[in-house]
């Protein structure tokens, strides 16, 4: 594959998933079916998911776009967000219950017109794990990187997707390619252990390897926390953040994201950090990173994911959950995260917020349609039957 260019950078890729549809899982490998939707038109020449997509109701296309959160050991809470077209569903916890898989069966068969949402979860490794239990334990990013080659990482992330394909799950919001040396996680460094390496070179080809291994497994890789964390003195979670300089990202931490995008990765994750030289927004909400940066410049047309828009960096930005999910989709997000105790509550006034947005005219329907467009690919879900 060719080298890209990005403001006089040469970016190239160490690592090919294969381009971004067959770094895809088919609908085999991810138990997704390819769908035909109720609704649908009659399959012709002409067909395909943004034409039967126009037909969508604009609050069947705002829930496809919501992830809604829930414990590991009571997924069954969230059966009616399903139900109503929830566009994926995120695992908490640390310790999963034997029967995981069969409830996660449950849970999908009640999406509407067979369009499972993306069960996900957080296995990075280390003191990142939701099941070890289920999956078995691994090392930390950085003792991956220390301590195994690209190919044994990759043989490792394959082993640790099989087992979250066995256990229901079809995504796996992992690996980490921001660049850190520090201590961390913790409140003033999210990344830590959880980072690589600090050299480019090194975190960008163990991080390509886990990406594809997942791949392998049937599993989709997110990649995180674009444009990079690396260097950030306060976890986003908790409290405001910058990133590096942008001059300095681009010479530096924003490379592996883009040679993860010239090697065909599916999803990217955008972090709540502002990046200064770019933008005063959390990046997950702003125009100038993902439509600009991440569309624009790296070409990338798979799915951009929020890092939670109930992250204390967010709501200090003046943006509850509601409003920041409107402005992420208006800045090119497809699907956005959160957390909440009261997640009914929260999924209706999130996607009500999108529909009142869209009927107003603040948000194109046309930006929700090719939101829900890049969803579907990466579900494999054919609308035209």
């Amino acid at each position: 594959m060719r080298s890209r260019r990005l403001a006089g950078l040469v970016v190239a890729p160490l690592l090919l998933l294969g381009g971004c549809s067959s770094a895809r899982p088919s609908p085999q490998a991810t138990g997704t079916p390819t769908a035909s939707a109720t609704a649908s038109p009659t399959p012709s020449a002409d067909c395909d998911n943004a034409s039967v997509l126009a037909t969508w109701t604009v609050n069947r296309l705002a829930a496809q776009t919501v992830v809604v959160p829930v414990t590991e050991s009571n997924v069954a809470a969230v059966a009616d967000q399903v139900a109503n077209g929830a566009g994926g569903v995120i695992l908490f916890g640390s310790s999963a219950p034997a029967g995981l898989a069969d409830a996660l069966a449950d849970l999908v068969a009640r999406a509407p017109d067979g369009i499972e949402p993306f069960i996900m979860t957080d296995e990075e490794g280390g003191s990142v794990q939701r099941m070890p239990n289920l999956v078995g334990t691994f090392p930390s990013a950085r003792t991956m990187a220390a301590t195994m080659t690209p190919a044994q990482i990759r043989d490792l992330a394959k082993r640790t997707g099989s087992a979250l394909r066995t256990n229901g799950v079809t995504m796996d919001l992992a690996p980490v390619l921001d660049l850190d040396d520090r201590p961390g996680p913790n409140n003033s460094n999210p990344d830590g252990t959880r980072s690589f390496s600090k050299d480019r070179s090194i975190a960008q080809a163990a991080g390509l390897a886990f990406a594809k291994g997942l791949t392998d497994a049937g599993v989709v890789p997110v990649v995180k926390h674009f444009p990079g964390l690396g260097g950030t003195t306060a976890n986003t979670d908790v409290a405001s953040a910058p990133t590096l300089p942008w001059s300095t990202l681009q010479q530096d931490g924003l490379l592996p994201f883009a040679a993860a995008i010239d090697a065909g990765v599916p999803a990217v994750m955008v972090a709540n950090a502002t990046v200064p030289g770019l933008t005063t927004l959390p990046a997950s909400l702003s125009p100038e990173v993902i439509s600009g940066v991440l569309r624009g410049q790296l070409h990338f047309d798979g799915v951009v994911m929020t890092d939670a828009l109930s992250a204390t960096a967010v709501s200090a930005a003046g943006y509850t959950v509601p409003t920041a999910t409107v402005a992420a989709l208006a800045a090119g997000a497809d699907i956005v995260l959160f957390s909440a105790n009261d997640v009914p509550s929260m999924t209706r006034q999130t996607v009500g917020a999108i529909v009142s947005a869209v009927n107003t005219g603040f948000l194109p329907r046309s930006r929700v349609e090719n939101a829900v467009n890049h969803i579907l690919a990466a579900k494999n879900v054919n609308l035209c039957g």
